[in-house]
């Protein structure tokens, strides 16, 4: 959690907005969502938004399906929080997803003990918001309200 503390305050809506997405997504039948998936997700669409702040268009794709699906969910929100938000809003995305794919991993490797357990980010995030469930959908339909950071009750 230390990884998110010196995010600013749109880099922290915009965590917010993406972990609700994450949260929330609902993979197809046996095909489960898994801590890999939204890493992979989150790389791409981080390298798509890392290319276009350079001025290029390229969209890069993650490899599995079930990671893809969710890149396209986690884009299409980005993509209506982002209008008229130029390169500045695909750097602070970049950065909000970066920030996703290496807390995969801290969390990944904190709990190596339990290697049959391949979503345990999904798990902590699921609890981590499951306190501000209907709160956490009402502010991220707002704009330009003040969000305090979910991460921010257990620090």
């Amino acid at each position: 959690m230390q990884l998110l503390r010196d995010l600013n305050e749109r880099q922290s809506q915009l965590f917010v907005l993406v972990a609700g997405v994450i949260v929330r997504h609902r993979p197809l039948e046996f095909q489960p969502l898994l801590d890999d998936d939204v890493s992979a997700a989150a790389a791409a669409l981080a390298a798509t938004f890392e290319t276009a702040a350079r001025g290029v268009i390229y969209e890069h794709r993650p490899e599995s399906p079930v990671a893809g699906r969710l890149a396209g969910d986690i884009n299409t929100v980005l993509s209506e929080a982002g209008k008229n938000g130029g390169t500045a809003f695909e750097r602070d995305a970049a950065v909000v997803l970066r920030r996703i794919e290496a807390a995969v991993a801290e969390v990944t490797k904190r709990t190596e003990r339990d290697p049959g357990n391949r979503r345990p980010f999904l798990e902590l995030l699921g609890r981590t918001l499951a306190k501000d469930g209907p709160a956490l959908e009402q502010r991220a339909g707002e704009s330009p309200g003040l969000i305090v950071p979910w991460w921010a009750s257990i620090l």
